[in-house]
């Protein structure tokens, strides 16, 4: 039986004044995250249409450890960097379905 992990997807709308420094501290994330525990992917996109849309797809063992990344260090530091740059975050989470 497949192992069924819990997908994360984040779409954060930068404001366009920002959207350099916002795309800057989301590159800061990915290495961290990608080496915490229970992480298995954790993929940054940038909208081609629209340039101040980025889009975060994610891979977590349990919730239990992407609530622990949600308290970490880098994070923190995330969200003080950009606390005034952003027009909208939406996080969904979701599972996979399989055959």
């Amino acid at each position: 039986m497949k192992k069924s992990y819990l997908t994360v997807v984040v779409h954060i709308l930068a404001k366009e004044e920002y959207r350099e420094d916002v795309k800057a501290e989301l590159l800061k994330l990915v290495g961290p995250t990608r080496g915490e525990e229970g992480n298995i992917s954790y993929d940054l996109h940038q909208d081609n249409s629209n340039p101040n849309l980025f889009l975060f797809h994610e891979k977590w063992v349990s919730q239990e450890l992407l609530q622990k990344h949600s308290q970490s260090k880098h994070i923190a530091e995330y969200k003080a960097a950009t606390e005034e740059k952003l027009v909208d975050v939406t996080l969904f989470k979701m599972t996979e379905l399989t055959n």
